[in-house]
């Protein structure tokens, strides 16, 4: 097996040495360098950027640069979904958010853990585990997701929070470390007659 078998089936692989893998997350740095440094106005032009560099990307998805990734391929972005700018999404692992998302600016998305004995890490080692995000789902402004992290359908994170834990569907969750605030429920519907506030 491979390192980069070892990496999509979260095993412990060299991350750091492999030449394979570090092709891979060369021509990722190449395209997101041609993406971030492409003017807003030629939108067909990013848009074949981020085509190229996020195969499993689906339509009507906006990304604002800058923008950066590790591999790209192991993305799955969901339709109407909107990434802020500065997003990082470190797709050692697979990365999976649904459709309709608002991620906000600065947000960091990590798939990989190392070894806590510095012997094991500087040989390279890591695993990457999987990050899913559902659909219709708020991710608040400067907010870091760890390794294999899951956050429910409709669920709102915080700014500044830092995700250690799973995030339950349809509930708000905010802090440092994030914790499960309460469910969102009918009550925090804006409501649009002025008068009946």
């Amino acid at each position: 097996m491979n390192e980069y078998e070892k990496m999509i089936r979260g095993y412990w692989y060299d991350a750091n040495f492999d030449e394979a893998l570090i092709a891979m997350r060369l021509r990722a740095e190449e395209l997101c360098f041609r993406f971030n440094h492409t003017s807003p106005a030629k939108t067909e032009e990013r848009q074949r950027i981020l085509n190229e560099l996020l195969p499993h990307m689906q339509e009507q998805v906006t990304i604002l640069s800058p923008f950066h990734v590790d591999y790209g391929a192991h993305c799955q972005i969901g339709e109407g979904t909107f990434l802020n700018h500065n997003a990082y999404l470190m797709d050692g692992g697979r990365i999976t958010i649904g459709a309709r998302c608002f991620i906000g600016p600065n947000c960091g998305i990590y798939t990989a853990r190392h070894p806590l004995c510095s012997d094991e890490r500087n040989q390279g080692l890591e695993q990457a585990l999987p990050v899913t995000i559902g659909d219709d789902v708020w991710i608040g402004a400067d907010v870091t997701i760890l390794p294999g992290i899951t956050i429910g359908t409709g669920a709102v994170v915080g700014a500044k929070s830092l995700v250690t834990r799973d995030v339950p569907p349809h509930t708000l969750a905010m802090g440092h470390p994030c914790r499960n605030v309460r469910p969102i429920q009918e009550s925090d519907r804006i409501r649009k007659d002025p008068d009946s506030q």
